[in-house]
């Protein structure tokens, strides 16, 4: 390294370099650089933290029973939108009571074609 002592007048080369400000690890700066020391760290992902064992973790409900009354509006209203993720439950199985099964097979079965 050159030191400001060190370089010749008129020696556009050499640099001075400032001994009194060194950068972490030994390293020094050079006098005049406008440019912080930047620090940087590989980023590993977030830490690992203790997870709780499996069997206290809450188990989200697969299923949940309503009044056809709360879901048909919903429903009508999407399908008549014309919402895309009508289509995602197409071929989900929904559990009916047997007498509305009764009366949906009554009204498939008599309905006018057409109305």
């Amino acid at each position: 390294m050159v030191a400001a002592n060190d370089a010749a007048p008129g020696n556009r080369s050499a640099q001075k370099w400032d001994r009194a400000a060194p950068w972490p690890d030994g390293v020094l700066r050079q006098e005049g650089s406008c440019m912080g020391v930047s620090r940087f760290r590989v980023y590993y992902g977030p830490e690992e933290a203790a997870s709780p064992a499996p069997e206290t973790i809450p188990l989200r409900a697969t299923t949940v029973t309503l009044p056809l009354g709360e879901v048909l509006p919903l429903l009508l209203d999407a399908v008549k939108s014309r919402r895309q993720w009508v289509g995602d439950f197409f071929d989900d199985e929904i559990t009916i009571s047997s007498d509305l099964y009764e009366v949906l097979l009554a009204y498939q079965h008599f309905r006018r074609p057409g109305a």
